[in-house]
């Protein structure tokens, strides 16, 4: 007869995952992904680096679950941010959430976009981009349908955004900045609100 764990049992196994999940992600909020191995995060949570073994295969089975748990949060902000108003409304709400985000915490927000990691992990950030854009061309097209904007590609339009906003949170989120300790400009996120309006046509 196959050996079933006990309700005690499994609760405890649980404990001590979320346990090592909320250490990981501590981990890589200070440490970014360079700093994120399985001795760092059994130390963390003070267990054994065997304790993490019973939980997670490797360190990047550990990897695509922490990103997977953060990304999670931030395309849940989104959504519940951007679920209803005007296209501009949506919008705003979309890039001020994702942007506002980043800049509270700049070296998770490296991490999820930008750090060099593993194949795995960088699948995982497609997966990411992909809800980031859903939600913008969620945005445009009811934009379109209430002629906010005019008629356009909405993927394309989307998919151009998710990586314009990406791409220019990089310089300021980036660890390799020329002014480490400097804090980013108060300008960055209104301005990328302001960008992301015009480029879809929003009349000022």
């Amino acid at each position: 007869m196959p050996y079933r764990r006990t309700t005690a049992v499994q609760a405890r196994l649980d404990a001590s995952r979320e346990k090592l999940f909320a250490s990981a992600i501590d981990v890589l909020s200070t440490q970014g992904y360079k700093g994120l191995s399985i001795a760092s995060v059994a130390a963390a949570a003070g267990v054994s680096a065997g304790s993490v073994y019973t939980h997670f295969e490797n360190k990047s089975d550990l990897l695509v679950a922490i990103f997977r748990e953060v990304c999670g949060r931030e395309v849940r902000a989104v959504a519940e941010a951007s679920s209803a108003g005007t296209v501009v409304e949506r919008v705003t709400a979309i890039v001020e959430t994702f942007a506002g985000r980043a800049m509270k915490n700049r070296t998770m927000a490296y991490a999820l976009l930008a750090e060099p990691v593993d194949a795995a992990v960088d699948a995982e950030r497609l997966v990411f981009r992909r809800s980031f854009t859903d939600a913008i061309a969620g945005a445009i097209t009811a934009g379109i349908a209430a002629r906010e904007i005019p008629e356009q590609n909405v993927e394309l339009a989307a998919a151009g955004l998710v990586g314009a906003v990406g791409e220019i949170l990089v310089g300021p989120l980036s660890p390799n900045r020329v002014c480490p300790d400097r804090v980013p400009d108060a300008d960055v996120v209104p301005d990328l609100v302001s960008f992301a309006l015009r480029s879809l046509g929003v009349r000022s």
